[in-house]
C-alpha cells in the first residue's frame, strides 16, 4: 500500500475538483478528503471546512511542482490602510473596506 501525503487544501469544492482533474490528466491519482464535511459549514470549526488533495508519496514532488506552475497557492494582498492580509479575489479589504492596491499585491 502506498503512503499518501497531503498536497494542499482547497478553499472550495469547485477549486478542489478542478485541481484534481488537472492532476489526474497528468496521470497523478488524487484523493479528496473533507468533501463530505462541507455540508456542515457554519457548524464546524473553520479548520475542518477545506477540501484536501492527497497524492501518493511517489508522486508528491511531481504534483507539487505542477501546482506551483499554476500558482495554486492563493495569492494575497496587504491592505494599505489597516495592513490586513486579504485573499486575491477580494477587491475591498475584508477588515476596513479600503480598496485594493495592485502595487502591494503578493
Amino acid at each position: 500500500m502506498d503512503e499518501k501525503m497531503r498536497l494542499l487544501a482547497a478553499g472550495n469544492l469547485l477549486e478542489a475538483h478542478t485541481w484534481k482533474g488537472m492532476l489526474e490528466a497528468l496521470g497523478i491519482a488524487v484523493e479528496l478528503k473533507g468533501e463530505a464535511l462541507l455540508g456542515g459549514v457554519g457548524e464546524l470549526p473553520t479548520g475542518l471546512q477545506n477540501v484536501e488533495l492527497w497524492v501518493i508519496e511517489a508522486e508528491f514532488c511531481r504534483a507539487k511542482k505542477q501546482m506551483a506552475s499554476i500558482n495554486a497557492e492563493r495569492p494575497r494582498w496587504k491592505c494599505l490602510n489597516c495592513h490586513e492580509i486579504n485573499e486575491a479575489s477580494f477587491e475591498l479589504c475584508w477588515n476596513c473596506s479600503a480598496e485594493r492596491s495592485e502595487k502591494y499585491s503578493r
